[in-house]
């Protein structure tokens, strides 16, 4: 891809506060491709006015749409653009960002999207951290568990988007959790470790203020991206909502000499649950840092055909043998005899027209000891250290 033309789309509205900033990290990008279009809903607080001092380096529109996500799927839908991405009218482009993100579709030709790291901000621009959640592509982690990709350092390949649809209008809170598993389930996605965007993060923005309502969509997405009724998602977002809300309710019930008693309470029910939520974060996919796989452990990949194939070791400390059962469903697709040492094997999985999941078993599991790598007090079976498709 040479030079491909990019297309930035901004949905806003009653976003005079924060666009001005929004719209000059796009425009000061060092990429000389660029198609910016803003789409509003017909802003009423000064927002017109001062996009219009931007006349000629960006397209306007200005009309009644049916929210944010009908708003970036009309931007999406008239850009002309290879490449594109949506940008929040309150939040900003890093230095370089558009570049990188085109590079990196150079690298990866067949791939849907790409995504980096980025930063949270105030509500004043001012950096308050990274944002903690990226990590690199894992489609379970994905699918099963969490959003850890922050939207605005993501940019999309225009026809994999059509590929796969459109945004969903009915998603208030989570599109971009849903466009991006579809696409990692048809191309994967590729990781690009730099900073790419930056969220801004205060009280009224739709995720902070979202709630209970927030909760129901997420978990009936999780239920769809999965067909689980109780994906470990379930548990990881329902108590990071209703940890706040539970106590805010034993605060307000503790009233007069209540009100110590009704504090230290609310404080318990918060670190109990974020403790629950952390121990589902680490332990639901049964895979660790390092490659490291618990006696249980959960995979998913991409769409394919064929035999796949894996690669890893067998630590001599974990025992002499151990046996390895790999299961889609409930259909066994290959049992093996894992000795100490480096292993390579395949199988056939047959075709996955929408993504594979997988399930290894192996009969062991022990604690590693100090120096050997593998996480500290978790009991572990195996190391994994690539798994694909054999193209």
């Amino acid at each position: 891809m040479r030079d491909p033309l990019v297309t930035i789309v901004t949905p806003s509205f009653n976003q005079a506060e924060f666009i001005e900033a929004t719209i000059e990290s796009v425009l000061a990008q060092d990429y000389p491709h660029i198609e910016y279009i803003v789409v509003d809903g017909g802003s009423s607080d000064g927002t017109a006015a001062i996009v219009a001092g931007y006349a000629g380096r960006l397209q306007w529109i200005s009309e009644p749409d049916r929210g944010q996500t009908h708003a970036i799927n009309k931007g999406f839908q008239r850009a002309r653009g290879e490449i594109v991405a949506w940008l929040n009218s309150d939040d900003l482009l890093m230095p370089g960002a558009v570049s990188a993100a085109v590079e990196a579709f150079g690298r990866s030709p067949e791939t849907g999207a790409v995504y980096g790291d980025g930063l949270c901000i105030d509500r004043h621009g001012a950096v308050t951290m990274p944002f903690p959640a990226t990590a690199e592509f894992n489609l379970w982690r994905l699918a099963w568990l969490c959003d850890y990709i922050l939207q605005q350092a993501t940019f999309f390949r225009r026809s994999a988007v059509e590929q796969v649809g459109w945004l969903d209008e009915s998603l208030h809170w989570a599109m971009d959790w849903d466009i991006l598993t579809r696409l990692g389930k048809r191309f994967g996605l590729p990781y690009l470790a730099r900073d790419l965007g930056c969220l801004r993060e205060y009280g009224e923005t739709k995720t902070a203020s979202g709630g209970a309502a927030r909760f129901g969509e997420l978990r009936a997405l999780l239920r769809r991206q999965t067909g689980s009724r109780w994906a470990p998602g379930c548990w990881y977002y329902g108590l990071d909502t209703y940890d706040k809300i539970w106590g805010e309710a034993i605060r307000r019930c503790g009233t007069g000499p209540l009100r110590p008693a009704a504090e230290r309470l609310a404080n318990l029910v918060v670190q109990a649950c974020r403790r629950k939520i952390d121990l589902t974060a680490l332990h639901s996919q049964g895979y660790y840092s390092g490659g490291w796989a618990a006696r249980r452990m959960h995979w998913m990949l991409p769409r394919g055909h064929g035999p796949v194939e894996i690669t890893g070791e067998l630590p001599e400390w974990i025992g002499p043998a151990s046996f390895l059962k790999v299961r889609s469903g409930r259909r066994v697709l290959h049992e093996t005899v894992l000795q100490p040492g480096p292993f390579e094997w395949r199988f056939d999985a047959g075709d996955a027209p929408d993504a594979l999941t997988l399930r290894f078993d192996a009969s062991r599991a022990v604690r590693g000891p100090r120096g050997s790598g593998a996480p500290e007090g978790i009991p572990v079976a195996w190391r994994l250290y690539s798994i694909g498709w054999v193209r």
